[in-house]
């Protein structure tokens, strides 16, 4: 029997994703109880359409079935940068300067302030509890495939790009040193002040910053270390993302120095690889069968439910499920489900 079961989140997990949202506490998933209910009643209404398609959010839950908890969760933001709610970022970009009179050379780091209105799908939200952060099962590699299985499975829904913010080095008190050399000084916020305003409204972001160029080597030494920089908490993911196709964007998030990652949907590995198919049969797959994450959807609550398993598809196109699975996933003979090879 799978010892984990990844499902959509609902309002019932507020109690559970508030608790998860304490190892995180960024701008997808800050530690404010109203905000992770408000993201729930969003999430539960974007996975039963009621909503705009670009204006959607899905949440999901990793669940451990032997202890009856919530060890994981991840989300998809569908589109990223709307004409009510733009994508503001830093573009990085490198300059030379040389003086033949002097015959010096300098190499500048300038940050641009930049925006979209129709902008990328975005995968965030992504926080295992840290005690489980060492399972065998890998819990971070199946929350973070999930998001690209149900991207697989409704590509209509989502955008031509995805876009991944990674954490930089932060303080022990989570202090930014970017924000602190530039954001408190053209905003007068802290940065948890900042961050926690953000995930409802940036637009504040695009009216008080400088529009013109600004040039890094003016920051303090700690706030220049930090820009485009993964921290030590996030280097995994950066690991992960680069080996399914996402690269750096030469662009950064305007409150911390936070590097973007970036890939088109068709070059990520594990979204082209997944397979859709029929269940053929139920039982013990052969020697031969590769792990999958194994996914459908739900016409009620909780929507979407997906398993780590052994499966393969044999020469007629249909899968074979072992039993367990099946059961968790409510798929018998003819029922279609999704499988991202893990």
């Amino acid at each position: 029997m799978p010892r984990y079961l990844i499902r959509g989140a609902v309002p019932n997990d507020e109690e559970e994703l508030f608790g998860l949202s304490a190892f995180l506490n960024t701008v997808n998933l800050p530690h404010d109880r109203e905000h992770v209910r408000r993201l729930l009643e969003h999430s539960e209404r974007s996975f039963r359409g009621e909503i705009p398609a670009n204006q959607r959010k899905y949440v999901f839950l990793l669940r451990d079935l032997e202890t009856d908890s919530a060890v994981g969760t991840s989300m998809i933001v569908a589109q990223l940068g709307r004409r009510d709610a733009p994508y503001i970022y830093l573009d990085v970009i490198s300059e030379e300067k040389y003086s033949q009179t002097l015959d010096r050379h300098f190499h500048h780091t300038v940050l641009r302030i930049g925006f979209s209105y129709d902008g990328p799908t975005e995968i965030g939200g992504l926080v295992v509890h840290p005690e489980r952060r060492k399972d065998p099962e890998r819990l971070g590699l199946l929350i973070s495939y999930v998001r690209f299985l149900y991207i697989a499975m409704h590509p209509s829904l989502f955008q031509q790009e995805v876009l991944a913010e990674l954490m930089p080095p932060l303080e022990p008190d989570g202090t930014s040193h970017l924000w602190e050399a530039l954001g408190r000084r053209f905003t007068g916020m802290s940065y948890a002040e900042a961050d926690l305003l953000s995930s409802t409204d940036k637009t504040f972001i695009r009216d008080l910053f400088p529009s013109g160029d600004i040039y890094a080597t003016l920051l303090s030494p700690e706030a220049q270390g930090v820009i485009g920089k993964v921290g030590a908490q996030t280097r995994g993911v950066e690991k992960l993302l680069r080996r399914i196709g996402f690269r750096y964007a030469e662009r950064i998030d305007p409150f911390d120095g936070g590097p973007h990652f970036v890939a088109p949907v068709e070059e990520i590995t594990v979204i082209r690889k997944t397979q859709a198919a029929p269940v053929a049969s139920i039982g013990e797959p052969s020697a031969r069968a590769a792990r999958h994450l194994v996914g459908g959807d739900f016409p009620e609550a909780p929507y979407f439910r997906a398993v780590a398993c052994t499966a393969e598809i044999d020469e007629s196109g249909g899968v074979r499920l072992p039993e367990a699975a099946s059961r968790l996933l409510e798929a018998s003979v003819g029922t279609r489900v999704h499988l991202a090879p893990l």
